[in-house]
């Protein structure tokens, strides 16, 4: 993230799953883009019930798998595996109209 702190200034919240749940996670985002964290947990029960924000997170993951270079870590660098999935989302915003 610090690499990419002026790219992400416009980020207001950032939606995280239950394995990021801690004061460290949160307070480095705090202090690295000035965002805060929001965890979407869910639901307890273990019955079906649609959480809006994590279901955009899970939708994101599902536009993801449809990409077979995705599938397995294929990539010598993490700059080219980071690249792959910015091309797979470039990608989806291209088949949105």
């Amino acid at each position: 993230m610090e690499r990419d702190r002026d790219n992400l200034g416009a980020v207001q919240k950032v939606l995280a799953d239950g394995g990021y749940t801690g004061k460290a996670f949160a307070s480095s985002v705090q202090e690295l883009i000035g965002a805060e964290v929001e965890i979407v947990k869910r639901n307890e029960l273990h019955r079906f019930a649609v959480l809006p924000k994590r279901w955009v997170v899970e939708r994101s993951f599902s536009w993801l798998e449809k990409n077979r270079r995705l599938w397995k870590n294929c990539e010598r660098k993490l700059s080219t595996s980071l690249q792959m999935v910015a091309l797979a989302f470039l990608g989806v915003l291209l088949r949105r109209q």
